[in-house]
């Protein structure tokens, strides 16, 4: 196992929960959300060009659309944004009374496969679901806590999953050709598990080698397994609350990583920004949703 403290900061920030890391491929920028600051950033690693779009409500993802635009993950549903923040509609409107949504990662088929969480992180609050280009709706998992990284293997054969508190970093069996019906991911087991002092499993990204990178939330670290469960690389960070990671880049070879100040008595400098690692390793590319 090979560790490293080969960090730059990318973005300097304070998101109180920054999360949600996606490369854009098509305009070649890092899109990036701050679930409680309501904001959709976007990083341009060539110009450094920046913008930010301001949400109605708590946002626990943002992706691209194919033909432009983003799809969200809100508080009440899934929306999407044409070319400009007042181009909005919902697709998927389903407001539960002290839940909001969390991340959400787009499958091989452009399918988008949302999370959701109490806000209390009361157990079995949450719920994972597969919203289909059309808005259709099949509930995955109805007894979720706080619902979190999702990622498939090059091959599109496996999911990974996390549900944060049970420590556990997830893989199914996936069938990409299902219809839909719900069982698509199936013969759920542990790939690996987060002992107590390294911190909760929180977002992830999967490489080109099929190896499953995840920000440790309270770990101030983000770890590679291979697909065989094995820990083989540490990146070491400076700040506590990691929360997801994802490749980005020209060449997908940067590890962009965001992370969070929320619930920090003396947060560090650098909580809340986004630090990439240069040449980290060789990422996916990442389909748009297709809706």
């Amino acid at each position: 196992m090979t560790r490293t403290r080969a960090y730059e900061v990318a973005v300097r920030a304070e998101a109180a929960l920054g999360e949600g890391p996606t490369w854009d491929a098509e305009a070649q920028r890092l899109i990036w959300i701050d679930i409680l600051g309501s904001r959709v950033f976007t990083y341009d690693p060539v110009s450094g060009r920046r913008t930010v779009l301001a949400t109605e409500q708590h946002v626990g993802a943002a992706k691209p659309r194919a033909g432009g635009g983003l799809v969200v993950n809100l508080r009440d549903g899934v929306g999407l944004y044409g070319a400009g923040p007042e181009d909005f509609h919902w697709l998927h409107r389903d407001p539960v009374p002290g839940r909001r949504a969390n991340d959400a990662a787009v499958a091989p088929d452009g399918a988008l496969w949302t999370g959701t969480m109490r806000y209390d992180e009361a157990p079995g609050g949450g719920t994972l679901s597969r919203i289909a280009p059309d808005g259709t709706v099949t509930a995955v998992l109805d007894d979720v806590t706080v619902s979190n990284g999702t990622g498939w293997s090059p091959d599109g054969r496996l999911m990974y999953y996390i549900d944060t508190p049970t420590r556990r970093i997830d893989v199914f069996d996936f069938d990409s050709d299902s219809d839909s019906d719900g069982q698509q991911a199936t013969n759920r087991r542990p790939l690996a598990v987060i002992d107590e002092a390294d911190g909760f499993p929180d977002g992830l990204t999967v490489d080109a080698d099929g190896c499953v990178w995840v920000a440790l939330w309270d770990g101030g670290a983000v770890r590679r397994y291979t697909p065989s469960g094995t820990l083989d690389r540490v990146v070491e960070l400076p700040v506590p609350r990691a929360t997801a990671c994802t490749f980005g880049g020209a060449d997908l070879t940067d590890l962009y990583i965001t992370t969070a100040r929320t619930g920090l008595e003396a947060p560090h400098p650098l909580a809340g920004s986004v630090l990439v690692v240069p040449g980290a390793g060789k990422g996916l590319p990442q389909p748009p949703f297709a809706g």
